[in-house]
């Protein structure tokens, strides 16, 4: 196919068994994504509402659930409309949107966990200097930063992404993510270049080091008192689930991009689903059950209501 300059309208032919079971796809989606909305809600709005929570711990905390939100309503309402029409497609340029928010919302969880983690080692290893290093200031600086650098940093991907020459209009696919590359005519070097740096500058760099620092307040741990370790395990264990879930999302995502086309329809499918299915739902179960405070104001506002 000749170069599709003009296209507006793309399809997306990542869904199976469509026509048979498109309603029990919509509802269990829509009942998900209210899941999602709800529980990551329920917690960012116990964090704002209570004073006692105004920590840099819990205010990071409430901008990565606030981060799930955004990731999920940036995949799931497009989702829930494709499974109700006969016709899988998107525009052109909403699927350029919905790649660029995809990769900049999912890296930004990654950058609030490495912050997170320097925070926890100031609290546990420094905590006389604690109050003089994490002041507001500083957590506006860190949440902005989060927010701001991934912006930047795929905004020029994006860019590249939107002027590449198109040669098919059929995206095996059911989300804008980098399975776009497969309707260019050419693969891009620029791209190539621009992809490897996010990988590296965006999440293995914020990865190794979330590992390094919690590595290194677990060594401190060991040669303190019980009370510390246990202190420590409280903080740092709900973080490290979280980084292996988000691991586990990027690793699919990467993978995914990488099989050949001939890959089972079912399985890329299924695979898809593994990037944006479980991880926002796990997020506010792990920091509700885990994170003592969160989980006390947690049950003083359920019995509350009840």
């Amino acid at each position: 196919m000749d170069n599709v300059g003009n296209v507006s309208y793309i399809t997306m032919s990542g869904y199976v068994e469509l026509s048979k079971y498109k309603y029990l796809f919509f509802t269990v989606m829509f009942l998900l994504y209210i899941l999602i909305i709800c529980s990551n809600s329920v917690i960012v709005y116990l964090i704002w509402s209570n004073k006692g929570l105004h920590e840099p711990m819990y205010i990071f905390i409430a901008a990565l659930l606030f981060n799930c939100v955004l990731y999920s309503t940036n995949i799931y309402p497009k989702l829930l409309i494709d499974f109700l029409f006969e016709k899988q497609i998107i525009s052109y340029s909403s699927c350029i949107f919905q790649f660029f928010m995809f990769y900049t919302l999912g890296i930004t969880e990654f950058l609030l966990l490495a912050v997170m983690a320097f925070d926890r080692y100031v609290s546990l290893c420094n905590p006389l200097r604690y109050q003089t290093i994490m002041t507001k200031t500083t957590v506006s600086i860190c949440l902005v930063m989060a927010w701001l650098f991934p912006v930047c940093h795929i905004a020029f991907e994006t860019i590249f992404t939107a002027e590449a020459k198109l040669c098919s209009l059929n995206l095996n696919g059911i989300i804008c993510n980098n399975a776009i590359f497969t309707l260019h005519c050419v693969k891009s070097k620029p791209l190539t270049v621009l992809g490897l740096l996010s990988l590296i500058d965006l999440v293995i760099l914020p990865v190794l080091f979330t590992i390094f620092t919690y590595t290194k307040i677990f060594i401190i741990s060991y040669q303190q008192c019980k009370t510390f370790r246990k202190k420590a395990a409280e903080t740092c264990v709900p973080h490290l689930l979280v980084l292996a879930s988000c691991s586990y999302l990027a690793a699919y995502d990467v993978i995914i991009a990488r099989v050949e086309s001939h890959f089972p329809k079912t399985a890329r499918f299924i695979m898809t689903l593994q990037i944006f299915l479980y991880h926002p739902i796990i997020n506010p179960f792990i920091y509700g059950i885990k994170m003592k405070e969160i989980s006390k104001h947690l049950k003083t506002l359920c019995f509350s209501k009840v």
